[in-house]
């Protein structure tokens, strides 16, 4: 596992869009201009990864409660499956089978929506805001699988208020740190 940080792409950058397979539905999802919401979280995750794994009882709970606040949630896994098959679309559709997922868990095979939004690591999260444009992008709080810190996840849940509120968006953002995305 080499820990690697989030690049941290500029704050108002406007959210490439994607079409991606949901591999709870098996159906493709669409972000476009057409999507419409208060607000969109892009969440780069994977099955194997000690970080993901560290957070997997607290982010479905997150997650199933932002859709009831008018925010979409994609949950988006680029890693090689075939070097890394832990993280195939079969097992990624366990996981959220097992996690109760009420979000898409979709399968970026091409790596192409990661790349277009410079996700650097597993997990790597980017807010945006009904504009489409990045309101934060960084850690969800600071617990680790090698610290004592309890997950919150506090960092993310906070710039999510600011930003259902109008507010500006927090001023210190702290990158995320997990696994490198295994790219092919």
């Amino acid at each position: 596992m080499v820990a690697t940080k989030s690049s941290m792409l500029p704050l108002g950058t406007k959210a490439p869009y994607f079409e991606l397979l949901d591999t709870r539905t098996k159906e493709w999802v669409s972000f476009s201009d057409k999507t419409k919401r208060s607000g969109y979280l892009m969440a780069f995750i994977c099955n194997h990864c000690p970080y993901v794994i560290h957070l997997k009882s607290h982010l479905p709970i997150l997650f199933n409660e932002l859709l009831g606040k008018n925010l979409s949630v994609f949950a988006i896994s680029s890693n090689d499956a075939n070097k890394y098959p832990a993280d195939s679309p079969e097992k990624m559709s366990d996981l959220a089978r097992e996690l109760d997922f009420k979000f898409p868990y979709l399968y970026d095979e091409s790596q192409e929506t990661a790349k277009s939004y410079r996700a650097a690591c597993t997990p790597d999260f980017f807010l945006f805001d009904e504009n489409k444009e990045l309101f934060y992008r960084g850690q969800y709080d600071e617990s680790r699988p090698s610290n004592q810190s309890k997950v919150s996840g506090k960092d993310l849940t906070n710039a999510i208020e600011l930003m259902l509120k109008g507010k500006p968006p927090p001023p210190e953002q702290i990158p995320s740190l997990g696994c490198n995305i295994k790219w092919k």
